[in-house]
């Protein structure tokens, strides 16, 4: 039986940046890992977001998994409350709820200064017995992700990922549609209660970014997914630290190994990845490794950041996992992000990704360094990312 490793630098693809000689970040990087995978395999473009679909991870992680999301879509939230294990009836809907920073007027940071979830759960907690009850219930996740559900409720409204909408008047990116205006309520409420909570007095004092309000979006229903073990075959698990992560592997029958010190963030425990997914191979037939830190490092603006965490993923992960597979009779493994998050936009893009991928009986196309211009260069283009598992397993 073969062995399969997928790694996946969250919003590792990029535009051209004059700060790195007009490179992307991941050109601009030292990946010799990637770029080793890249040269002895085969490389090229894959769209992971249908042109009718909006940038969102869930989304993309869905093609990447294998799975249209044409077809099998429901919303966020509902994949991160699988994640949680919570029980959604046919009726519910179930909402992503940021913690966010407000100031003047504008959308300032979409993760009120990536607050610790300590501080989050007593915010969280304090606004469940305020504003929750039996039809509105809060639950509490990690830093600034949480989820509300609404029980026996309808909507039928439009939202915005606070993430994609850093410096935007909050008044242009209300929710809007039926049941808009409980949202609105909610979120207002949230206000009142935190503007002059002694958490917020703490993070003033210390210079971080206060929590202005809670941020509702993502919505959906009850989701339901094939399991990959009856789609293609294999058992697979996954490791990360993102709920949204958790809930498409759990749907997907993935078992979830845990890693001390993932964070979901650039400080994220590198090593323990690598490691953990190197023990896995030798009873899963595929590991799925997710690494958020790129993503988070576009979305604050920071190119260096972002280029240190590419290079963390290549030495600490990469390498390791794939000298591990070279241990096996057969194996393949692939590098991608889900999507682009280009850092002068600090928000997602629906723009093609590069991947790479080499293992046995993998020929290649063009023997060149990972990147978004050589995957280009390559002509190798899948335009159905959902498709791209298949031919990475199969072909």
């Amino acid at each position: 039986m073969s062995k399969y490793a997928i790694i996946v630098p969250d919003g590792a693809a990029d535009e051209p940046l004059e700060q790195f000689n007009n490179k992307s970040v991941i050109e601009a990087a030292d990946t010799p890992n990637m770029d080793r995978i890249s040269r002895e395999g085969r490389q090229g473009l894959v769209r992971t977001v249908p042109p009718d679909m909006e940038a969102g991870s869930d989304v993309a992680q869905m093609s990447l998994l294998g799975y249209d999301p044409r077809r099998y879509y429901s919303g966020r939230a509902p994949v991160e409350a699988a994640a949680r294990n919570i029980k959604l009836s046919p009726e519910d809907w179930v909402f992503r709820c940021n913690l966010v920073t407000i100031a003047d007027g504008r959308m300032e940071d979409h993760s009120a200064g990536h607050i610790s979830t300590e501080e989050a759960a007593k915010l969280i907690g304090e606004l469940g017995e305020n504003v929750g009850g039996d039809r509105i219930v809060f639950y509490t996740g990690v830093s600034y992700r949480h989820l509300v559900v609404f029980k026996g409720m309808a909507f039928d409204v439009k939202t915005y990922p606070p993430h994609d909408h850093i410096g935007t008047a909050v008044e242009k990116i209300l929710p809007r549609g039926k049941g808009s205006d409980l949202l609105i309520e909610l979120m207002a409420r949230s206000q009142q209660l935190f503007v002059g909570h002694d958490i917020n007095k703490v993070r003033r004092d210390l210079g971080e970014n206060q929590v202005s309000s809670i941020w509702l979006w993502g919505q959906g229903r009850r989701a339901q997914m094939e399991r990959f073990e009856k789609r293609f075959g294999l058992r697979g698990a996954a490791i990360t630290a993102v709920d949204l992560v958790r809930g498409l592997a759990r749907l997907v029958g993935f078992d979830l190994l845990e890693v001390a010190g993932a964070t979901g963030f650039v400080d994220t425990n590198y090593e323990g990845k690598a490691s953990a997914a190197i023990e896995a191979l030798a009873k899963y037939d595929l590991v799925f490794v997710h690494v958020e830190g790129p993503d988070e490092a576009s979305h604050v603006g920071n190119a260096e950041m972002k280029k240190r965490a590419i290079e963390q993923i290549d030495k600490h992960i990469v390498g390791p996992v794939l000298s591990a597979l070279e241990g096996y009779p057969s194996w393949r493994i692939l590098v991608m992000p889900d999507h682009p998050t280009p850092v002068g936009e600090r928000a997602h893009s629906s723009e093609p990704v590069p991947f790479a991928m080499a293992g046995t009986d993998v020929s290649g196309i063009l023997q060149a360094s990972f990147g978004e211009s050589n995957a280009a260069k390559s002509g190798f283009r899948i335009d159905n990312g959902f498709e791209l598992m298949e031919y990475f397993l199969k072909s």
